[in-house]
Order: C-alpha cells, then sequence, then structure tokens
C-alpha cells in the first residue's frame, strides 16, 4: 500500500531519464519493418513518434506505418476479425494499492468503515469522525464485495446467455487469501494489517472468500476462467514463500484456465514509480506471468499506456514482452489498453491533461503488429477506443475485437462512455461493415467460429462455442439496459 496521492505530484517534478530518441532513423526503421526484420527498441521508437527528428506526428509517415501494420496483419493471421461471448465478473473493488490511474478501487478501509457503521447502527453506538485514508473514495460508486455463491449465480446466468468465458479482475482485498493454508499463514503475523496486508473476514460486511473458493464457484459446466493477474498472483501469495508457479498450479486445479497479464501498465520502474508505486514491479509481473505459464496456463499480455509515459518507455515495455514470449511461448495475445482519464486522480489533481491521441492510439496498435514476431494476436478493444475508432484500428493491425463482456465496470469508473456490451449481432454488422470476416473464437484462440453473414439485416446472430450456447442471440438482462455506446 502507498500513501501517495495525485494531489502531491506536479507535471513539472516528474522527469525521466528514458526519453523518446535514438541513433535510428525512421526510414531505416520502416525499412526493417518492410522487410520482416526483428525490430529493436531503437526502431520501435522511431515508428511509434513517426521519427524523432521531426516534432509530432507526421501524417504521411503515419499513414505509412499504419499501411505496413495492416498488410502484415493479412499476411500473418488473415482478414478474419474475432471476438468472445464473455462476462467480466469482478469479485470486489476493496484495495489499497492506491494506482493513480484508476477510479475502480474503493478503498479497503472504506468497506471496513461500513460494516462498523452498521454495527454500530445495530447496537445503538455514536459514529465516528472521518479517516484521511478515504479522502480519494467516490461516494457515487458504490463498492462491492461478492461472496462465492454471488459469483457462481452470475456465471450460471451468463452461461444460459451462451457465453464461453468468465473474465474476472479484482481488487485486492485485504480479507482476500488464496486458500484456508494462506489464511493460517496471515493471521499467525504478529501485525498482520502492517506487515501482510491482512485482516480476517470477520472484519468486513462480506466474505470474498478465498481465491481457490472463487476460482470454483465460477468454474461451472466447463466454462473458461479467465482470471488472476501477476498482481493478484502477488496479493494470493503474500506472507509465504510459495513460487508463482505453486499458487497458480492451486488455482487451476480450482478451475483457472488462463490468466490475464493486465496489471503490467508500462514495465519501466521510473514510470511505475509515479502512477503506481503501490503495484509490483516490472520484474515481478515477469515472474509471476512466468509462473502462470510453468503451471500450464495460457496468458495475455497488455500495456496501458497515454498518461504520463513516453514513446521509449512504450518501446521498452514491447521489447519486455517480446523477450518473454521468446522464452515461454505462452501470450495468445497482445492488448493496448489507451489510459482513460476522466475520472482519474492523475487528471483530477492536475498531473495529466488527457490521454493518449488518435494517432498515438493508432501507431501503439501498429507498432505492436510490426515489433511482435512471436505474438499472433493484437486486440482493439471497443472499451477503450469506442466502436468507430475500435473497427479503424482493426486496420491498422489489430486482428481482434475483444468480446461481450455484458458487464464492465473498470473502465467506465475511470470516465469511459463507450458502454459495456455488444451482441454478436452487434459485433456481426460492425465487422460486416469494413468488409471484414467476423469469427467468434474461444478464449486461447483455439477454437474459433466463423460467422455467415446473411444478405440481408438479420439479428438472430447468437453465440455457439459456449457450453450451453445454441445459437440463441445474446442480449442484456431484461431489468439492465446497457449503457449507450456514443462513438
Amino acid at each position: 500500500m502507498t500513501g501517495r496521492s495525485a494531489a502531491d505530484l506536479s507535471p513539472d517534478d516528474i522527469s525521466f531519464e528514458h526519453v523518446p530518441a535514438s541513433d535510428q532513423a525512421f526510414e531505416n526503421a520502416l525499412a526493417k519493418a518492410r522487410d520482416g526484420d526483428r525490430l529493436t527498441v531503437d526502431d520501435a521508437v522511431e515508428l511509434l513518434t513517426t521519427g524523432t527528428d521531426r516534432d509530432g506526428i507526421d501524417r504521411e509517415r503515419k499513414e505509412a506505418v499504419l499501411e505496413l501494420a495492416d498488410r502484415r496483419r493479412a499476411e500473418e493471421v488473415g482478414d478474419d476479425v474475432t471476438f468472445v461471448a464473455n462476462l467480466n465478473n469482478n469479485v470486489t473493488t476493496a484495495c489499497n494499492v492506491g494506482c493513480l490511474f484508476c477510479n475502480f478501487k474503493d478503498t479497503a478501509h472504506q468497506f471496513e468503515r461500513e460494516a462498523q457503521a452498521k454495527r454500530r447502527a445495530s447496537d445503538g453506538s455514536s459514529g465516528e469522525q472521518s479517516d484521511p485514508r478515504d479522502a480519494d473514495h467516490d461516494a457515487e460508486h458504490a463498492g462491492f464485495t461478492k461472496t462465492p455463491a454471488d459469483s457462481r449465480r452470475i456465471v450460471e446466468d451468463g452461461l444460459d446467455m451462451g457465453i464461453s468465458e468468465v473474465c474476472s479482475v479484482s481488487g485486492l482485498h485485504p480479507a482476500f487469501a488464496l486458500d484456508d493454508e494462506h489464511h493460517e499463514i496471515l493471521a499467525g503475523y504478529d501485525e498482520p494489517a502492517r506487515e501482510v496486508n491482512y485482516k480476517p473476514p470477520a472484519v468486513y460486511e462480506t466474505d470474498p472468500g478465498t481465491y481457490v473458493d472463487q476460482i470454483d464457484a465460477m468454474s461451472v459446466d466447463g466454462i473458461h476462467v479467465h482470471s488472476i493477474t501477476p498482481e493478484e498472483a502477488y496479493h494470493a501469495r503474500r506472507g509465504t514463500d510459495w513460487s508463482y508457479e505453486d499458487v497458480y498450479s492451486r488455482l487451476r486445479e480450482a478451475g483457472l484456465d488462463s490468466a490475464p497479464g493486465t496489471a503490467a501498465e508500462i514495465l519501466v520502474e521510473e514510470v511505475r514509480d509515479v502512477v503506481c508505486p503501490g503495484k509490483i514491479g516490472s520484474g515481478e509481473w515477469i515472474e509471476a506471468m512466468e509462473g502462470a505459464m510453468a503451471a500450464g496456463l495460457d496468458t495475455t499480455a497488455t500495456i496501458m499506456y497515454g498518461h504520463v509515459d513516453n514513446a521509449m518507455h512504450r518501446a521498452m515495455h514491447l521489447k519486455r514482452v517480446r523477450d518473454l514470449q521468446d522464452r515461454t511461448g505462452g501470450i495468445r495475445e497482445f492488448v493496448p489498453l489507451s489510459f482513460v482519464h476522466q475520472n482519474t486522480p492523475l487528471y483530477e489533481h492536475g498531473v495529466v491533461d488527457g490521454g493518449a491521441s488518435d494517432a498515438e492510439d493508432e501507431l501503439m496498435i501498429a507498432v505492436s503488429r510490426l515489433f511482435f514476431d512471436n505474438i499472433d494476436n493484437i486486440q482493439s478493444s471497443w472499451v477503450k477506443y469506442g466502436d468507430a475508432k475500435g473497427l479503424k484500428l482493426l486496420n491498422c493491425g489489430a486482428n481482434d475485437f475483444m468480446g461481450t463482456i455484458l458487464s464492465e465496470e473498470i473502465t467506465k469508473r475511470a470516465g469511459g462512455s463507450y458502454g459495456e456490451f455488444r451482441s454478436v449481432a452487434d459485433y456481426v454488422e460492425m465487422i460486416d461493415a469494413i468488409g471484414r470476416r467476423p469469427v467468434e473464437r474461444s478464449t486461447d484462440y483455439r477454437t474459433k467460429r466463423p460467422i455467415n453473414v446473411a444478405g440481408d439485416s438479420d439479428d438472430s446472430y447468437g453465440p455457439a462455442l459456449g457450453p450451453r450456447a445454441d445459437g440463441t442471440p445474446l442480449l442484456p438482462a431484461a431489468d439492465e439496459e446497457p449503457v449507450a455506446a456514443d462513438d
């Protein structure tokens, strides 16, 4: 946990050792990419900036990079655009890490205080004064913690709608432990709250259970469970000498099928020290990813860019992910995530004045395609980019358009306004509109179902790969209208 607040930061005080400069020339970098040579960090910097010899993004150079990346995408993975029928089930917003780009979390202390307040109300005792640790708590966003039984009900409902995957990424609740053995180890510390960020479930109104309990609860009828980021794995082994492979192996036995490589943000320490000083470092993230793959799990990898980072940081991040893939071969897709700034501490306190530009987003996708000669799938996120721009990015090197998700909290809380749900019919309409073929896929990309688009308008498309999928159109729950996309 970190005590740093965005209010303590000034953009004038942020300086970096790594800056976007290289001894390479843009023309040379583009020629290497055109010839299919493995790109260096300096090459990536030149392509991301359209040349460090010029200020700003050069439009003609940018178009050359985008065109090359789109051609590379067609050569490597074809013209199909994939998506997955999935559900997001985030277990808890309780978290004390304090990342300055995030508005998803609610301080775990807030949950504790709410439980105390309800106990006081029931016994008639007086209230207490506010705590400074709750200064960033947004009362408009009611926090939540789900029990394993809650998670199972949510997944059951999703299965009946035809989903094939449940994705779960959660806050680091102090009462969350890997399993009962882990609870005992953490409770044995002299000062568990201070030493290992642990408080017993009884302190809180809702017990999240253990990570093993939650994975087991979500593992219904053979659905693919995609969960436990490197940051969550760190939380699930805190206070022990267990390896990441040990942790992920126990979770795999409980039903975990793959691990999302989120919490990567930027894998450069000088950036992490600014935006997420309470999070694990780059080396720990890589170690956790290696542990997940050693346990037999597929993974994804991400980058979250467009805040205080620069093109050199982005290029260094790409190199670390590519090196990891060289060693492991278990990363199934790379997911660039553009920083959504509106409701985040970094923006609200004036540390940043916005996120990445459209040109930066296009180049991030394109250079990812050109840089990764060992990762086939590059995702365009409609949640981050919106429909129109997300579709455009499919012509900049991306080949995947993420998933139906049914519910999305993290980006929405940060100020994202592109909605929380896309039906299979939505995917068919959008992907067909850009002249590409929509393909429903499994999480690991090993199973694919091309969709033959009808000649006339047809909204009867539904998922077919889930354990209970029968092609019935996938729609949001009748009592829960999806947030409209406004792009």
